[in-house]
């Protein structure tokens, strides 16, 4: 069992804890000095920051032209010691593997010693590991522990990163630690500050500090992991670095190119891209075409120039709009697509124009912006209306609203019903739009169970007849996997209308669409196949995959119906969203745009959630996400100004 936030063994995590303890120790006083009111927050801001604001940009990591995919980590063979642990302590002997991978092979000896490390198992929480630490420690065991502050802090922040923070207030964590009992929250945070499990950072006014008023106690105080804080700053440093060592003065040949565009707005971001090292195009699906034509024009001026797309999905999208040599973030990261890479461990391009920019979570993008070198010319390009990425941080609203760099906004818009709807969407409006070919089906309904009903009577039935649009080329999108409507309950009747068998293979039977998860935030449809001793045989994308039979539970699930959040970044020619009654509160624009713009030539929606709908339209855009990249961005302008 592997997990998305991996720690380190007991005695690195300490001899870490050593090296930061004296600017833990600071930066722990500051937090105490300013929340009390002992110093003004622009006292600390005019000393001399920790971090450089001009530093010299991370060299890219040199990896040789042929990458091979990083292998996934081998999970340690739990011993007997960590068995009888969690034995003592009453949690379930099917821990010991997840125990040990994630505390290393003296996971005993940690959980003895502290027993709320527990909660770094992936799907413990801080309810059962008290229990397991009231079993083993007994009378020594109160709220107040600082072992238990400590990892109720991390496990917030790490739970934080799964809903997109970065980072989060200190007055979050503070309130969400005396909910859970802690009795002295400011000292639960400032001795993981001072332990180093932990970073603090402030911003806000501290830019402003030569005003010396009492504005500057709006400062807010964040606390974050360091794997993100690392990240987000790698990633501004990143971006600066292409900025200030971008190309040259652009000559008449990229006016020529520009002129010679398909569109006004293409002609645009060619220009915008001549003279800038890092470009935003925000558009929507016919859109994606302005970037595909930049790649064309690049290269016919003699450029190394490339795309990416999210999704293998995406991908084939490109092509078809005619990129054929298109590529997958993900590919071209391990080094299996692409140009491959030069001497220095640079992508040997010079231009790359990343689609579907929005699925960028902050450490993909902070390893892709370490692999350009100097003078390479980035294109991030997104609809800005769809969800954000799967994994933490918002990249692409982040650059939008630092107006570090040239922003071009397609003028081209999505055409036909579908398109028109999704358009009202996106700015807050649910109309009703013409659909004289049936482009556009609202099916109301009154409870879960009549949902799940005519979700298959739509895929197996309707959309195969009235618009030609077989069943295997209709996705069903949910708000959730769980519930009565959920994507577990609708792939349980799509497969038993649409390939019906007993799961002979871990629940899964040959024909039966999936969903292959290989890591957090990575979402790709395919199909299985069969099955034998090495485990689960699937298509993904033309690609054939194995999945080992202790990986396929984790792995692997059903796919007729799946969630925005996986949709995000594909397109299929049919899509019925069901937006069941207990959905509602999960509806926001953002993901109603994402969901109905998911259908190339139809939409179906399954309607239960009456007013909630047009509510959440109009009043709730997104779900916020607490992050410190366009503050960092914005620094980084400040100071190149």
């Amino acid at each position: 069992m592997t997990t998305d936030h991996p720690a380190e063994g007991a005695d690195s995590a300490a001899a870490e804890g050593g090296r930061r303890s004296a600017a833990a120790e600071a930066l722990a006083a500051a937090v105490r000095a300013v929340e009390s009111g002992e110093r003004s927050a622009a006292s600390f801001f005019n000393e001399p920051a920790a971090r450089p604001a001009a530093r010299p940009a991370p060299k890219p990591a040199r990896i040789p032209a042929a990458a091979p995919a990083p292998a996934r980590r081998q999970p340690v063979p739990p011993g007997a010691g960590v068995r009888e642990v969690l034995a003592a302590g009453g949690a379930p002997e099917s821990l010991a593997g997840p125990a040990t991978e994630v505390l290393g092979e003296q996971a005993a000896d940690v959980l003895r010693e502290d027993p709320w490390q527990l909660l770094a198992v992936p799907g413990v929480r801080p309810e059962q590991a008290d229990g397991f630490a009231r079993a083993l420690l007994g009378a020594e065991c109160g709220p107040g522990d600082e072992r238990r502050a400590q990892a109720l802090v991390v496990w917030l922040l790490e739970r934080a990163a799964l809903a997109g923070h970065t980072v989060l207030e200190s007055s979050v964590l503070r309130a969400e630690l005396a909910r859970r009992s802690v009795p002295d929250a400011d000292a639960a945070l400032q001795a993981a500050i001072a332990e180093g499990a932990v970073l603090v950072f402030q911003e806000g006014e501290q830019e402003e500090a030569a005003e010396e008023s009492e504005e500057a106690a709006d400062v807010r105080l964040l606390l974050g992991l360091d794997r993100y804080a690392m990240a987000e700053e790698s990633l501004a440093d990143g971006l600066a670095r292409l900025l200030n060592n971008g190309p040259a003065e652009a000559g008449s040949e990229w006016e020529e190119a520009a002129a010679a565009a398909p569109s006004p707005s293409a002609a645009e971001l060619v220009r915008a891209t001549a003279g800038s090292g890092l470009v935003t195009h925000s558009g929507g699906e016919t859109a994606r075409a302005e970037p595909a034509a930049l790649v064309a024009a690049a290269r016919s001026l003699g450029l190394r120039a490339w795309a990416a797309a999210h999704t293998e999905n995406g991908r084939r999208r490109l092509v078809e709009q005619g990129e054929a040599d298109a590529v997958t973030v993900a590919g071209l990261l391990a080094g299996r697509e692409g140009p491959g890479r030069d001497e220095d461990g640079s992508f040997a391009l010079d231009l790359l124009a990343v689609l579907d920019a929005p699925q960028l979570d902050v450490e993909t993008t902070a390893l892709l912006v370490e692999s350009l070198a100097d003078g390479t010319r980035l294109v991030l390009s997104g609809d800005p209306g769809v969800l954000w990425s799967a994994g933490a941080g918002r990249v692409f609203a982040d650059v939008v609203a630092s107006r570090a760099c040239p922003v071009v906004v397609s003028r081209t818009p999505d055409p036909g019903p579908v398109g028109e709807l999704v358009s009202g969407i996106g700015i807050g409006e649910l109309n009703q739009v013409d659909a004289p070919g049936k482009e556009v089906v609202i099916v109301p309904v009154r409870d879960a169970g009549e949902a799940v009903h005519r979700t298959v009577q739509l895929v197996a039935d309707s959309v195969p007849r009235a618009i030609g649009v077989p069943p295997e080329q209709t996705q069903v999108i949910t708000p959730g996997h769980g519930g009565a409507a959920g994507t577990r309950a609708l792939n349980a009747a799509l497969k038993e209308r649409l390939n019906p068998g007993p799961g002979r293979f871990g629940g899964f039977d040959p024909g039966d669409r999936i969903v292959h998860v290989p890591a957090p935030g990575r979402a790709v449809p395919g199909t299985v196949v069969s099955a034998d001793a090495e485990g689960l045989r699937l298509e993904c994308g033309g690609a054939p995959v194995v999945v080992a039979p202790d990986r396929v539970p984790e792995e692997v699930r059903h796919g007729w119906a799946v969630t925005a959040h996986q949709a995000a970044g594909m397109r299929w020619p049919a899509a019925v969203v069901v937006l069941p009654g207990d959905a509602a509160g999960e509806l926001t624009r953002a993901w109603v745009y994402t969901a109905f713009s998911r259908g190339e030539r139809h939409l179906s929606v399954v309607h239960g959630v009456d007013q909630a709908l047009p509510r959440a339209v109009a009043e709730v855009p997104a779900k916020e996400r607490t992050t410190r990249l366009r503050s960092l961005l914005e620094a980084q302008t400040r100071t190149a100004g």
